[in-house]
């Protein structure tokens, strides 16, 4: 088995309202020196050996991800 990562971030162009209303709210309980934040999605999936990683970015893209407003990565990690 493997434990696989995909993370989700909206694309640079688009809007991210609530990554502008997180940012915000920092400035407002007094943590200084952030001035900006996106918001995204983590997914962690565990597969066994016979998921390519084709497979995997064909998950992340047709059923993760909205391809129109978001990117996405996909990392395996490696288990002791």
């Amino acid at each position: 088995m493997a434990r696989v990562i995909v993370d989700v971030m909206p694309k640079e162009e688009i809007l991210d309202p609530q990554g502008q209303a997180i940012a915000g709210a920092l400035g407002r309980l007094g943590f200084a020196g952030v001035s900006s934040v996106r918001q995204g999605k983590r997914f962690e999936l565990e597969v066994d050996g016979s998921v390519s990683d084709e497979e995997l970015g064909k998950i992340a893209e047709g059923l993760l991800a909205n391809t129109v407003i978001e990117n996405w990565t996909v990392t395996r990690v490696q288990q002791a």
